[in-house]
């Protein structure tokens, strides 16, 4: 059977094993089970040494016992994509195990037409579905062989292909054995990106942290448009911005359906790389949250 490497292994994260499973296990135990179990999970995808203790607090509320599939979007940062693209492999490696593919769930969702295929070198390349690896496997390990996984490669989508792909999504969301796991940074600030945006009231870490928890607040509220109303007013280079508007709008379609189950999405954890003081600075802020189902 074709796998996906572990590409970013040793770079972004230990490779070894028994390490990476110590390190993953010390973060866990010092997030609380708060907001749980979790539906959807939006978690960071940078290198560990920056995000791994904040993504603890999303992962910490997943429960392996009644998570049976994880649906994994992560925005591509090297290909253009209009639309959504699906691995053409058939595991993903990881340094604690392999995690499979689901292949019946893949054909249903390339029979909708909306969906193309990664090549493997774009799959290699993109580290915003890799990074989450790792975490499932840790928090799935007990229950290795009773779960499958469904990566996603979310493209530059338009608020009307967000809804559309979300549509898709939601009746997957619906399903309690079913675990969505979005995958994005927050802001992304200094010139290396291309964004300075700052508030004359505030220095500039405080700034950034001011403009991330506006756009937190709404995605709380589950509120698809006024997200996008948000990027408009904004710019914020929230990387993962395309995934968390599917999965609103996954929300939204439920909440239109007779008998809609109550949801609440709540961010338990926030951080930033460093804290810029000027305008020489740099940094990128992480976020982690969790939504339930009643």
């Amino acid at each position: 059977m074709s796998c996906r490497n572990a590409s970013h292994a040793g770079s972004w994260y230990t490779e070894n094993g028994s390490e990476l499973s110590r390190q993953l296990d010390l973060w866990l135990s010092k997030a609380d089970l708060t907001h749980g179990p979790a539906r959807a999970i939006i978690a960071p995808h940078a290198g560990y040494s920056y995000c791994g203790a904040c993504a603890a607090f999303a992962y910490r509320q997943v429960s392996p016992l009644v998570v049976k599939r994880i649906f994994i979007l992560g925005p591509s940062h090297h290909v253009r994509l209009r639309g959504c693209a699906l691995s053409s492999l058939d595991k993903y490696a990881t340094p604690l195990y392999d995690l499979t593919i689901d292949k019946q769930i893949y054909a249903e969702l390339e029979a909708t037409g909306q969906f193309e295929f990664m090549d493997v070198q774009t799959d290699e390349d993109e580290h915003s579905i890799e990074m989450h690896l790792p975490y499932i496997a840790k928090v799935m390990e007990e229950f290795k062989t009773a779960f499958t996984i469904i990566p996603i490669l979310v493209g530059s989508l338009s608020p009307d292909r967000e809804a559309k792909y979300g549509a898709i999504l939601a009746p997957y969301l619906a399903d309690p054995q079913n675990l969505v796991v979005v995958s994005s940074d927050f802001c992304h600030w200094g010139s290396r990106f291309r964004y300075t945006w700052r508030d004359g009231n505030r220095n500039i870490h405080q700034a950034i942290e001011w403009l991330d928890h506006q756009g937190m607040s709404i995605i709380e509220k589950l509120d698809a448009r006024g997200f996008n109303n948000y990027l408009d007013q904004y710019g914020n280079t929230i990387c993962g911005r395309h995934p968390i508007g599917v999965l609103l709008q996954a929300c939204e379609k439920l909440r239109c359906q007779s008998g809609a189950p109550q949801m609440s999405m709540k961010f338990l954890k926030y951080a930033q790389s460093s804290q810029c003081m000027t305008m020489r600075d740099s940094s990128v802020s992480y976020a982690s949250a969790s939504l339930v189902m009643e």
